[in-house]
């Protein structure tokens, strides 16, 4: 479980391919804190840790993951969000998130807001998964990237999130570009409230 709250970059040292799967080797600040089968999401994606060394982790992604996620897109020196998991003694500062990525979108438009820069994502819409509660709704919750971000002006098959300084700063918002595809999770309240309505 995350909040949604990335605590800085991850940066891609290696990455080897096994059958299926994907072993991703990161380098980031806090190595030396980790743990073997610990949870840290990347991209909002959850990935377990598989080794430790040298200053390295080892995560793997499957088959699964890299089909609903842009980890496939990966490549060595690129900054990946991460976030460790929450700890259930605080605050929840941004919202209850899974790391259980739903799918990809992709920036369609980047606006200036005087300061700030509004993105918009457009995502394939599915009438089925929509009534299981994979939409946005304005001002509900949406993560981008990991990122724990709060929905504007959505369509059918397209939100806006405004981006502050702060977050473009620290997250991989900065290499954010038209055209780039990310990693999206519906908020899961939503998900829960239209399977209820169907029972």
């Amino acid at each position: 479980m995350f909040s949604g709250i990335i605590e800085e970059f991850a940066t891609v040292v290696a990455i080897e391919k096994d059958r299926d799967n994907i072993d991703f080797t990161l380098t980031c600040s806090f190595v030396d804190e980790l743990s073997i089968d610990q949870s840290v999401a990347h991209n909002g994606v959850c990935l377990t840790v598989v080794s430790i060394h040298d200053g390295r982790y080892v995560v793997t992604a499957m088959k699964e993951t890299l089909d609903r996620s842009n980890l496939g897109l990966l490549q060595v020196g690129d900054k990946v969000n991460v976030e460790r998991s929450m700890l259930m003694n605080g605050r929840l500062d941004g919202h209850i998130v899974q790391g259980h990525v739903d799918q990809t979108a992709r920036c369609t438009a980047m606006d200036d807001a005087n300061g700030s820069t509004y993105f918009t994502f457009a995502y394939d819409f599915d009438r089925a998964m929509a009534r299981n509660g994979y939409f946005t709704v304005d001002k509900g919750s949406v993560t981008v990237n990991g990122v724990s971000l709060t929905v504007c002006n959505p369509t059918q098959d397209t939100f806006q999130v405004a981006i502050i300084p702060y977050t473009m700063e620290h997250t991989n918002f900065q290499d954010i570009r038209v055209g780039t595809v990310v990693n999206i999770e519906f908020d899961i309240l939503g998900k829960y409230i239209a399977r209820l309505q169907q029972l």
